[in-house]
């Protein structure tokens, strides 16, 4: 129902909504831009503050604070990188793991992400001026007769559209992507194929182990 999101947690801290595709995570300009996660949620609950945010295509999981003390102190947990967060996506072709594959599966992006300031809001691999970017990924399934494959995702570092960016300089962009896939992959999906499907992290104020997941429409 327009003007509604799903919420898996809220209580007097925080709140976990399940965003979906296409939804901004705050207004954007322009009235037609007004609608997004932020204000729906402020609707419900006053105090509802942004912790981080998600690309408007991709969907999943958004952490919100309840009130200024309960952002700094999650905004605090973002920067220090112990949020554990970990997404899914549906890639073009078949990546194979190289040489920083681990025993468990998972192989590791290194490459460093800049803006493209002449195409703004791209993101490009620039290894002059780019800033250091991880990800962390695994292969759980690949469709032979679609030749995509189904990944998990982790972003170590948090840089702007850093998973699109880091697949698609891999040879295996999203499908979907308007950004960052050429037309035939983007043609290949009705949205952008990314799902935040898990966040995990410490309570700040009760030292609480909080965990959720979101299984993906795709």
């Amino acid at each position: 129902m327009p003007g509604t999101v799903p919420c898996l947690q809220a209580d007097d801290d925080l709140l976990v909504l399940d965003k979906p595709p296409g939804l901004l995570c705050v207004p954007g300009r322009g009235p037609d831009k007004q609608d997004c996660l932020s204000a729906r949620a402020q609707a419900l609950w006053p105090d509802a503050l942004i912790v981080h945010r998600l690309d408007q295509p991709t969907s999943g999981l958004v952490l919100m604070a309840r009130g200024p003390h309960m952002q700094r102190a999650l905004s605090k947990t973002f920067a220090e990188r112990r949020v554990h967060k970990r997404y899914q996506a549906i890639v073009a072709g078949r990546p194979l793991a190289d040489g920083t594959a681990a025993d468990d599966g998972w192989s590791s992006i290194t490459l460093p992400i800049a803006a493209d300031w002449e195409r703004r809001p791209l993101r490009v691999v620039n290894a002059q001026h780019g800033q250091p970017s991880l990800t962390r990924w695994r292969a759980l399934a690949y469709d032979a007769a679609m030749d995509c494959t189904r990944l998990e995702l982790e972003p170590v570092t948090g840089r702007t559209h850093q998973l699109r960016v880091h697949l698609a300089a891999l040879g295996h962009p999203i499908l979907g992507d308007m950004l960052y896939a050429d037309a035939a992959v983007q043609a290949l999906a009705p949205r952008l194929l990314l799902h935040a499907c898990r966040l995990a992290f410490t309570h700040p104020l009760h030292g609480g182990w909080c965990a959720y997941t979101s299984t993906p429409a795709f």
